[in-house]
């Protein structure tokens, strides 16, 4: 197993974990940063700051109850909607692709796109207020017409990973495309 450090489009850390299964088999993991005990504490302290702030001038026990359930389950949600650990792209000449998505809490999303429906993977550019923005997408073959695109699947959403880490994946993907494709040229 490979592995390399890398930025976000945010300048956050991320890292991207390569395996290679076999000559037609590659996992790509990009590992995003843990949860950060500072960023947790404070935003707990704020809550419950501006919640102190209330009760004494409303000497309501309530409020400071209520904060205290909401930073519980704000943390909660948080953790386990929006949080994600890792990204990772499962890529199988023969069968497809499986894209996981692992969030902090522990819960796993996973989607598998059949080789049959795959035309091609793309880096493709996006604007985002003022800024470029690149991400890798898998493009989906029109059932009704071979030659155009049904669907377009962006691949790690979340970590975002800059141009240098999507270059070294696409390449890995392309190798593994350009065997498929030419068995599919032989077939015919």
């Amino acid at each position: 197993m490979e592995t390399k450090e890398f930025q976000d489009v945010h300048g956050g850390k991320i890292t991207l974990h390569q395996e290679a299964h076999s000559g037609s088999c590659r996992e790509f993991s990009v590992v995003c940063p843990k949860l950060s005990i500072r960023s947790v504490t404070s935003s707990t302290c704020a809550v419950w700051l501006v919640a102190y702030a209330v009760f004494a001038c409303t000497e309501n026990t309530l409020v400071l109850s209520a904060a205290i359930m909401c930073t519980i389950f704000g943390l909660l949600l948080y953790l386990h909607f929006m949080k994600i650990d890792q990204e990772s792209v499962l890529l199988i000449g023969s069968l497809g692709i499986q894209l996981t998505t692992s969030f902090a809490s522990g819960k796993e999303s996973t989607v598998f796109i059949e080789m049959c429906r795959v035309k091609d993977v793309v880096i493709n550019e996006a604007f985002f207020m003022q800024k470029v923005v690149y991400y890798l997408c898998i493009l989906l073959k029109d059932p009704t017409d071979p030659k155009g695109i049904s669907e377009i699947v962006p691949v790690f959403q979340s970590s975002k990973p800059r141009m240098d880490c999507l270059v070294e994946v696409y390449r890995s993907c392309q190798e593994i495309l350009s065997v498929k494709s030419c068995k599919e040229e032989n077939t015919d």
